[in-house]
Parts: structure tokens; sequence; C-alpha cells
């Protein structure tokens, strides 16, 4: 039986068990108390947030009214009840309930009990939803701190700690900070576990390396079956590496695989098949299959804003992906409206300065630039570049992706010599941090050569485009398109300079028109 199966049976069962013990024992008995609390439990299972809010709210109403505020099974569901309301979107509430439980737990039951920790926790995940990258670390290591202490380095809990300040350290910008923890967590499971346990199996997960998904692939699949929840998860994470490596063909094929699997299994409404339906949209939209991309947006985004409502964060984030492929398929004017309504309503629920609310300020400049608004786009830009640096720090990936963009902006607007100094920059520390062959630093790179040529810094530009061409043709293949852009581009910078020589031997090596 499948696991949505096992699930609903649980959920009539649970029904039957609470609706048996109202009659019974009345509904502000404490047996009913604890049948609704489990029924809640199902439905969050589920991913029926709504139904499990509802009822939460009545539990934890009825608790704190019988067994009073600090009982410990009021903050059990008031912990319950911030989980929900993080599932449903609602941060700001679920971290009002987080901070109360936290405070409360560690008053009572001390800063070191079991179930303080995981309060901690808890409230850094909320922390992480928010934005607030610099709370959550804190909270995350006081609690790695504690465990380690108290449990001892290689405890099950203490390597989930690890893991979730590993996940917190990428969210900032620390790659090496969270590598280096990631690769403890793989080493102990493995020597403590064997390679092929779940947990073993999720940290390398995690880990994301392309070479120990596939491995991770291979084992779930043999010891848990092809149609596992873990096996799934695991066949779209390789697929999403595969995009991280361009390779969209192979990652398209994989999700095709998942969502077929998801649909059957869970249904098409369920969350892990709409994100399924996403992550295949955004394979169709890197393989230039944007209508292909928007069917499957549209399906999704009606989904969505019908089961969890039309100011959720997942509903924006969707609107906002949908907004973005209208603009590939030059449908620009659906694309502004769609982004200025995220933007205002994520400006009104998250505030100005939260991170989803800059990626739609800085997605409508781009939208604003592909339809000849290149001043409108200039002043979003300047403010999102100027959050973020504060916010999130100057060697963040998204404020080099808002300095770069504001640097395109520039040079459309004819300023070369603006545009010079931040794709500098931007190139610097791209290198340094991810790597000369990471696909975001060719592209500044690219970005870079353009402003070259337009300064007529042709040798400057050959230099860089001869560096690009390199690793193109060695990571992408001869004939990709983009290499060939590359080697177009090579060819015109070898002429301006009249290095007719070179230029026969690229004519040579690539079958192109120049």
């Amino acid at each position: 039986m499948n696991t949505n199966g096992q699930y609903n049976i649980e959920l009539i069962l649970r029904y039957m068990i609470s609706k048996i013990s109202e009659d019974i024992h009345g509904k502000n008995n404490l047996h009913t108390l604890m049948s609704m609390a489990k029924l809640a439990v199902t439905h969050t299972n589920l991913g029926e947030w709504t139904k499990a809010e509802v009822l939460g709210i009545q539990v934890l109403d009825m608790r704190t009214r019988i067994l009073g505020k600090e009982h410990p099974d009021t903050l059990t569901s008031m912990n319950n009840l911030a989980i929900t309301y993080e599932n449903l979107g609602k941060w700001t509430e679920a971290e009002v309930l987080g901070i109360q439980v936290l405070d409360m737990r560690t008053r009572i039951l001390g800063k070191e009990h079991p179930d303080t920790l995981t309060s901690m926790n808890q409230l850094a995940l909320t922390y992480g939803h928010l934005g607030k990258w610099t709370e959550a670390e804190v909270l995350q290591i006081q609690v790695l701190d504690m465990i380690t202490r108290i449990l001892r380095k290689e405890h099950p809990h203490t390597l989930t700690s690890i893991d979730h300040l590993a996940i917190t350290y990428g969210n900032i910008g620390k790659y090496t900070e969270a590598e280096v923890l990631q690769i403890q967590v793989l080493e102990m499971l493995t020597r403590i576990r064997g390679k092929e346990h779940p947990h073993t199996l999720a940290s390398m997960d995690h880990l994301a390396a392309k070479v120990l998904q596939i491995q991770v692939l291979e084992m779930r699949t043999r010891t848990l079956g092809k149609e596992h929840p873990y096996t799934l998860k695991s066949r779209s994470h390789l697929a999403l590496i595969y995009g991280n490596f361009e390779k969209w063909i192979e990652a398209e094929v994989l999700q095709i695989q998942v969502l077929e699997m998801l649909t059957r299994i869970l249904g098409k409404e369920h969350p892990d098949t709409l994100t399924s339906m996403n992550n295949l949209a955004m394979a169709y939209g890197n393989l230039g299959k944007w209508t292909e991309a928007e069917v499957l947006q549209i399906q999704v985004l009606e989904i969505i804003t019908r089961t969890l409502g039309k100011e959720h964060p997942d509903t924006l984030t969707n609107m906002n992906n949908l907004a973005v492929t209208y603009r590939n398929l030059g449908k620009c004017t659906e694309a502004e409206v769609l982004q200025i309504r995220v933007l205002k309503m994520r400006t009104r629920i998250l505030g100005k300065e939260h991170p989803y609310t800059l990626t739609s300020m800085d997605h409508l400049a781009v939208t604003y630039g592909n339809i000849g608004k290149w001043t409108e786009a200039e002043v979003l830009q300047i403010q999102v570049l100027e959050m973020r640096t504060r916010i999130q720090g100057e060697e963040h990936p998204d404020t080099l992706t808002s300095m770069n963009n504001l640097a395109i902006t520039y040079e459309n607007l004819g300023k070369w010599t603006e545009a010079e100094v931040p794709l500098i920059q931007v190139l610097e520390m791209r290198t340094r941090i991810l790597g000369k062959e990471h696909p975001d630093t060719l592209t500044s790179m690219d970005d870079l050569t353009v402003i070259y040529r337009k300064l007529w810094k042709w040798t400057e530009a050959e230099v860089l485009q001869i560096q690009v061409l390199e690793m193109r043709t060695r990571i992408l293949g001869k004939e990709h398109p983009d290499t060939l852009t590359c080697m177009s581009n090579l060819a015109m910078a070898y002429g301006i300079l009249g290095k007719w020589t070179e230029v026969e031997v690229l004519l040579g090596l690539y079958t192109i028109t120049v």
C-alpha cells in the first residue's frame, strides 16, 4: 500500500476514535483532546495544513483552559500549532508561538532539557523562513554546543543539529563552513550506521555532490524500492544537481519520472507533487521549452492558490515563477502585472527587506529592462543592492547577482564605465567563492567581455574570451550554443586586433558563420 493510502486509513481511524471519545467522554475530556491532537498530526502528515490548523487551535485553547498555559501538553500543542503555522506560511504567527514555548520550556524545564532544545531548533527554522539567518545561526550554535556536551558528538541528535547548522550556513553564503560540517556528518554516519542506512543516505543527499547523489539513488532504489518517497526525493535531487551542471536533458528525464510516480502515488494536489511539477517546469525553461513550463506553472498556481490561499508564500513564489516564464515567452505585460502584485503582497506581509521581497524587486527590474524601462530598472536595482549588501553581506550570492544585474542595466543605459567596476568585483568574488568554472563565474566573464568590447578594450576582452571558450568547450562541448557564441565573440576580438591567423584557426576548429 502506498504512503498516501496508509495516511488516509489512519485519518479515518483517527476521526472515528475522536468522534467516539467525544460522544462518550465529552469534548473537554483529556482523552478527547489527545484524540483530536493525534487527528491534527494525521492531517499534517497528509499536507492538509488548514484542517490541522483548525484542530490545533481548538486543542490549544482547551488545553490552556483545562490544564493551564505552562502544562507540558499545552506547550506541546503550542509547538505543534507553530509547526502548522510555518507550513501555512504564517511565519510571524509561528515565530510568536515559538518564542513563547521556548521561554516557558527554558524557565520550567531548564535550558538543556531535550524539549527546550527541540523548541530552539524549531524556532531557528522559523527564523530561517523569515530571513533572520543571523538569529537562526545563533540558536543553532547554542543547540549544537549543548547537545554535543550532553549527548556526545556522534549521537543522532547531535548529527541532526550539525546538519541544520550546515543548511543555515549555506543560506548565508558560508559554503565552506557548510561543506565542512556536512562532510563530518557523512563520515560519522557512514562509520556508525553503515553506508546504506537511511540517515547516511540522507546525509549524502544534503552534501549534494553528483557522484554521491547517484550512489544514494542506487542504494535507496535497491533497499527501499523504486517508488518509496525517499527514493523519489533522491531522484529529484539528482535532477536538480544535473541542472546545476547544466545537464538539463538528463534533469528533464528524471523529473518526468518523478512527477509521474508522485502523481500516481500521492495525488496531483499533494505538496511533493506540486514541487515536482515546479522542478520539471524549471528544467523545461532551461531547455527553452517555455510553453511546456507555462502549462505546468499555471496548473500549480491554480492548485496552490485554491488550497493554500492567495497570499501564502508558496502561492507568491509560484506567481513569481510564472511571471519569469511569461517574460521568456515575450509576454512582458503579463509578467509585469504579476510581479507588481507579488512585490506589493510580499512587502506588506514579509516587509521591505525580506530576502523574498528583494528577489521580487530584482525580478521586476529585469522585466522593466526587457520592456525598455531601464531607468525604472536602475532605481529598483540600486535599492536591492544597497539592502542586500547591508543585510546579507557583500559576498552573498544574491548580492553578487544584484551587482551583476545592475551592471547590465548600466550597460543598456550606456553607462559602460559604471558597469565595468561592479562586473570586475563580481567576477573576482565569484571566482574566489564559487570557483573559476562555476556557471555563474563564466556568466560574469561573458558579461565583462561585453563591456570591454563597448569600451574598446579588445585586448582585455580577448584574454577573458580565450579562458571562457576553453572552459565552455570542455564543460559543455564544442557544439553547445553557449560555446559557439563564445567562439564567435573571440573571433570578432581577433579580427579587430588584426589577428587573422587566429581567426582561421578558430574557423578550422568550430563550424560557425562569423
